[in-house]
């Protein structure tokens, strides 16, 4: 009798504490979901994307991504994990006010049906020689990534930082333009989904590429990381599309150093809308044609309502010639093909930016002879540029523009209209080559300045 009432005393315990064990681990989810973002609302202007903008249900599952808490120590296994329990219907949480240390590359293309709620602070940690011996490699130019970020119907949002650990790369890749530089925001194979309200600080190359994907909307991104050194922080374009097609980037700020976003080659129906650009190379078609026996495509491109601000290019198109040219000693090509068509550039706000507006088919080539010896087979045609207003730097005065073919037999149909931008000393000129002049609101020249 005295062991039988023990037992029911052991089960009773149990059973308490396995209530105890459930209340705890319900206030637990109750408390984690009391700290969930709110799914943010996208509201594109001024235009509305090709496709519908990704509209799930609600998830219920919750995932609070452990950390270590020293900011050193590597989180990516407790990433990991948070990822996989809440795949298809969950939403992770990145806890306000943590550091999450990021020191493992990570295939994340797994991803469905999942909010990602970066709250807090995800930093790449400095092991540079780890990063180049193993992140991510794509098959165009020198690109890396830190992760690749790929699937269907994922969220991400939540206000919180994504840090790349830029200045050890800025410093190496003076040493060493063999540097292989991971990109701090790899994406491969994502679609219907939406990164929102994201900051973005110090990548050591571009800050996002974007390949092989549809249907994706970036919105309220914060981009910036300048060098503290005198090592200036190169190529860190803000978006480089890539063998994607239905792409909306929109209502965000980029402090940057090339750039501001370049449509990579098979990039097609991207939507580039409400953008503020500082410091950088322009809204960028290309560079395209560098590899030979490719065929390039971008098309049916709309980038509007622009602030562009102490830039070398407001809007661009920049090809490679058909012969072999060097843009510096790891940037080198020509001789590809493919087309352009169909590309509009409307309302631009043109403040200290060299040129406003350039189209060059000489791209890594200084010898314009050379370049017209040997023209570009990739064709550009139906190109509008229209209602850009303000004043360009005095780096090319008394030019604001260069609409450069390198033969009209590949390149035509452009237009430029309502283009309401001065030199500092009050000209209106442009070097024009190969172009139809009556359909260029500027006073042609051929008078030409810069380096391609």
């Amino acid at each position: 009798m005295m062991a039988r009432r023990i037992v029911l005393a052991d089960q009773v315990a149990i059973m308490k504490l396995s209530s105890v064990l459930q209340i705890a681990a319900l206030t637990a989810t109750a408390a984690a979901k009391s700290c969930l973002t709110r799914r943010p609302t996208i509201s594109p202007s001024p235009y509305q994307p090709r496709l519908p903008i990704p509209n799930p249900p609600k998830r219920h599952k919750v995932c609070v991504v452990e950390t270590n808490g020293d900011g050193v120590t590597d989180d990516s296994e407790h990433i990991l994990t948070a990822f996989h329990e809440c795949n298809d219907g969950g939403h992770v949480l990145f806890s306000k006010d943590e550091t999450y240390t990021i020191g493992t590359a990570m295939d994340w293309t797994f991803l469905k049906h999942i909010d990602i709620d970066i709250q807090g602070r995800i930093l790449f940690s400095n092991n540079t020689d780890y990063w180049q011996a193993n992140s991510f490699r794509f098959i165009f130019q020198n690109v890396t990534t830190f992760f690749k970020l790929g699937g269907d119907d994922v969220w991400i949002y939540g206000g919180g930082t994504l840090d790349g650990n830029g200045q050890i790369w800025y410093d190496l890749y003076a040493k060493d333009i063999y540097t292989l530089r991971p990109v701090l925001f790899g994406v491969d194979g994502l679609h219907n989904s939406v990164v929102s309200d994201i900051v973005m600080r110090y990548s050591p190359q571009y800050y996002h590429f974007v390949a092989n994907s549809t249907n994706v909307i970036f919105n309220n991104i914060d981009i910036s990381g300048f060098s503290k050194s005198k090592n200036v922080a190169k190529n860190t374009d803000g978006w480089d599309t890539y063998r994607s097609s239905d792409i909306t980037i929109q209502n965000s700020v980029i402090n940057n150093g090339d750039d501001c976003v370049s449509f990579k080659p098979n990039s097609t129906s991207i939507l580039v809308q409400s953008l503020f650009c500082n410091g950088s190379h322009g809204i960028s078609v290309g560079s395209l044609g560098q590899y030979p026996g490719a065929f390039d495509i971008v098309e049916h491109i709309m980038s509007s309502n622009i602030s562009m601000h102490n830039a070398s290019d407001g809007a661009r198109i920049k090809v490679w010639p058909n012969a072999p040219a060097a843009m510096s000693g790891d940037l080198q090509g020509g001789g590809g093909s493919g087309r352009v068509r169909n590309i509009t550039y409307e309302d631009f706000t043109i403040d200290n930016v060299d040129y406003a507006i350039e189209i060059t088919q000489c791209y890594g080539q200084k010898n314009l002879t050379l370049c017209q010896q040997f023209p570009s087979v990739l064709t550009i045609e139906d190109i509008v540029f229209r209602r850009f207003r303000g004043r360009t730097s005095k780096n090319y005065q008394p030019l604001i523009a260069a609409f450069a073919c390198s033969s009209d037999k590949v390149c035509g149909n452009i237009e430029a209209t309502g283009i309401d931008v001065l030199s500092p000393n009050g000209t209106h000129q442009a070097y024009c080559l190969n172009q139809d002049e009556t359909r260029l609101d500027v006073e042609c020249t051929d008078l030409y300045k810069g380096v391609n």
